[in-house]
């Protein structure tokens, strides 16, 4: 009984000093370093921001990220570890529209008073997630019943928060961002206003194109894994159909999966949409079911470390999800 004792007491000593250690370990890897000396620390919370943020801020800025690369956002929320970072910055960036759920409490336990909070998407022309289904008319009242049937695990919240794949409301989401750091560290006022100003031309450059390039396709209809795409399709005149609803946290089921059969029957769609981090195995179940072929649409909430790493961002991403718009049509 002693030995056994002893043998669970050294255990929970080993439990004790390595949760320790990933707590002190986890500062370090994702605190602010010595780089960050002299620069506005900025915490974003999913790569949008992060990549606004830098973009904004230039080498005056150390920015991290909360939401690690490559991790679906939507059911994520921050650990203890995680707030450290906000305890230390200048500003916390996130995008807001209920997309991070537990951000309302986070002026209630961050102790760092002199935090200024920018919520990006204050002043975008919010869609409410009843509007971003396919093109809802009177025709398509089953579709909406049985939307209403599962709106407790459909729905992120209110309104759909994916505003940045509007290059418009992206445009006004940095225009935030530029009007915080402004307002931080207004001796360099006019580094920020000339970046802004590169970006919006960046942002117009884009909405151009994908203007351009899908005007031949308005009214069409694409499937996606989930309705991450209001925006952009209000923007340039799609429909969306989404394997699941704003929140890609769960499975369709049979009913649902029928009817987007029927739908892609019915309306001679040739291709499905998955993403990178929502399991295929549906979009592709889908396809084999309708003969549609597949390709990758990205949300870009949760870009993979590896595409930041070898330079891919928000505007090559999204010209990448406008050839492959393009493509699923022809």
């Amino acid at each position: 009984m002693k030995l056994l004792k002893r043998a669970l007491s050294g255990i929970m000593a080993l439990t004790v000093l390595t949760a320790t250690s990933g707590v002190l370990c986890g500062c370090r890897r994702k605190g602010f370093g010595k780089d960050a000396e002299g620069k506005i620390k900025i915490v974003t919370s999913i790569y949008p921001m992060y990549d606004f943020a830098k973009r904004i801020g230039g080498d005056l800025v150390a920015v991290k990220m909360l939401v690690p690369a490559g991790t679906e956002p939507h059911a994520w929320e921050p650990s203890t570890r995680d707030m450290q970072m906000l305890e230390e910055a200048d500003l916390f960036v996130y995008n807001g529209a209920g997309m991070e759920a537990w951000a309302d409490s986070l002026h209630d336990t961050v102790q760092n008073k002199n935090l200024i909070y920018v919520e990006a998407s204050a002043n975008v022309d919010l869609l409410r997630t009843e509007e971003v289904h396919h093109g809802a008319n009177e025709e398509e009242h089953d579709y909406e019943e049985h939307e209403e049937e599962h709106e407790g695990h459909h729905h992120h919240g209110e309104y759909d928060p994916h505003v940045w794949l509007s290059p418009k409301n992206a445009e006004v989401e940095m225009t935030a961002i530029a009007e915080a750091l402004i307002s931080k560290d207004p001796e360099h006022a006019d580094t920020y206003r000339k970046n802004l100003e590169e970006a919006k031309k960046e942002c117009a450059s884009l909405d151009s194109a994908f203007a351009e390039a899908l005007k031949d396709y308005q009214g069409g209809y694409i499937v996606v894994a989930h309705e991450a795409y209001g925006y952009l399709c209000r923007d340039y005149g799609l429909k969306q159909i989404g394997i699941e609803g704003v929140s890609a946290d769960q499975e369709p089921d049979a009913a649902r999966m029928r009817e987007i059969i029927d739908l892609v029957n019915e309306h001679g769609i040739k291709c499905i949409f998955f993403e990178e981090l929502v399991d295929p195995k549906v979009a592709k179940s889908i396809a084999d079911e309708t003969g549609c072929t597949t390709m990758a649409l990205s949300p870009l909430d949760g870009l993979s470390q590896k595409d930041i790493d070898s330079g891919r961002d928000y505007f090559s991403v999204m010209r990448d999800n406008l050839a492959a718009l393009v493509s699923s049509f022809e």
